[in-house]
């Protein structure tokens, strides 16, 4: 694609990333394809290649964004689908990620939803509040029938109710069961350890038990990933940053081999804190050495090689195995899950078009609930084809969309896996 940025816009890194991003595109239309807005719109401005032109014509011009761009940049879903599918490597994700950063600084959204997002970004990246904004919408999810939009997808997605804090997610290290033959960090996250705390119990007990000792890092939080997608690139640094400086003092300390992740949208975010931080002298190095270490808690196993003697009663087990698109598209992790699984005597299987995103997107099913629900309706319709008697998955976004979508608990593959290794049934499949 040719570009016409001037040298004096090429001197800003951002906009020269942007510039080889779009020069590589081809107009080829093979995203198109995968991309879930396109299957569902059929509007060329709601696929990858539509959107790359409008980014592109707002770039070029310095121009404040206007409605039709930011609307059609909003309905993406950063699913990635289409840089697994681009055979000219077109970096979409950096490119996305840029142009919302320019309509955060330039676009004047109506008040409403101005609301929500300074909402959404004040809560959920910090837990206690997250909690506290859970708790309201738990007590008016009753009433969700009287509103509509946005106002009732945060109602719908709201749990009936909230456990306790879970003890293991504070700062500590927990030690490895037996011979020690690794240790690594585990970013506990924010909005997990509030609607599923199991999820992280279940991973460490399934490290421990295999060796690994973990540590919950002091000063470790939120990836950024949410507040990063909507375009408030320094919130993002900052809740990155810190993450660096308590993963590094580790490393630095007793030693990491891996930083473990159980979220795999934030593992897509963590992955890049090295092109994130590419131009702070004071982090390129550490970050960079963050991103390297960073691994899904699926690809770390594998690498580990456990044997995953099954010791729980289940026979053959149903398992429909959903990859989120962070997994596959952001990471491109494919196999791992679905191997390990098999390993431990599940019957795995796969839905029918598993590249399409189920709609979840960190807060797109919020912000964009209709696009959102469509999305759910057509992933449930296929994981039904499937019979499964569980669902599995490792995004804990995911896991909230699907569930009550599908005719099957759906948990995250470690609970299965810790259950089937000797750790208890997730409370799921009762």
């Amino acid at each position: 694609m040719q570009t016409n940025f001037s040298l004096a816009q090429l001197a800003d890194p951002d906009i020269a990333v942007a510039n080889d991003i779009l020069r590589a595109c081809v107009h080829c239309g093979f995203c198109t394809a995968t991309c879930p807005t396109y299957v569902l719109l059929g509007d060329e401005l709601d696929s990858p290649r539509g959107r790359i032109y409008l980014m592109k014509q707002m770039l070029e011009a310095e121009a404040p964004a206007d409605e039709e761009t930011v609307r059609h940049v909003d309905r993406c879903l950063s699913c990635l689908s289409c840089m697994t599918t681009c055979p000219s490597g077109v970096h979409y994700q950096h490119l996305v990620d840029h142009g919302r950063k320019h309509i955060e600084e330039t676009y004047t959204r109506p008040l409403f939803e101005r609301m929500i997002r300074w909402a959404l970004a004040w809560s959920i990246p910090y837990p206690m509040r997250f909690r506290a904004l859970l708790a309201v919408a738990s007590l008016a999810r009753p009433l969700r029938g009287l509103f509509s939009g946005r106002a009732r997808a945060m109602l719908e997605l709201a749990p009936a109710g909230l456990g306790a804090p879970s003890p293991v997610d504070v700062p500590q290290v927990f030690a490895a069961k037996g011979a020690r033959r690794g240790r690594v960090a585990l970013l506990n996250g924010c909005a997990q350890t509030v609607i599923a705390p199991q999820i992280n119990e279940a991973t460490i007990r399934l490290l421990t038990r295999l060796g690994i000792e973990v540590v919950v890092a002091n000063g470790a939080g939120c990836c950024g990933s949410l507040v990063h997608h909507m375009g408030k690139v320094d919130a993002s640094l900052a809740q990155a940053s810190a993450n660096i400086d308590a993963w590094v003092a580790e490393s630095d300390g007793e030693g990491l081999d891996a930083i473990i992740i159980n979220t795999s949208g934030c593992g897509t975010q963590v992955k890049d804190y090295g092109f994130m931080f590419r131009e702070n002298a004071a982090y390129v190095d550490k970050a960079a050495r963050v991103s390297a270490l960073a691994k899904d808690v699926s690809e770390y196993l594998a690498a580990l090689e456990p044997e995953l003697q099954p010791v729980a009663d289940i026979p053959g087990l149903r398992v429909t195995y959903h990859s989120a698109c962070s997994m596959q598209h952001g990471q491109q992790i494919r196999t791992p899950a679905g191997q390990l699984l098999t390993a431990a005597g599940f019957a795995v299987s796969e839905p029918g078009e598993g590249h399409l995103c189920c709609g979840s997107a960190g807060i797109y099913n919020i912000l964009q609930p209709e696009i959102a629900g469509r999305l759910r309706a057509r992933k449930a319709a296929n994981i039904a084809r499937t019979a499964p008697e569980v669902v599995a998955t490792g995004n804990i976004g995911c896991i909230t969309q699907l569930s009550g979508a599908v005719d099957a608990p759906v948990v995250h593959t470690v609970e299965l896996l810790d259950w089937a290794t000797g750790g208890p049934k997730p409370a799921r499949l009762d």
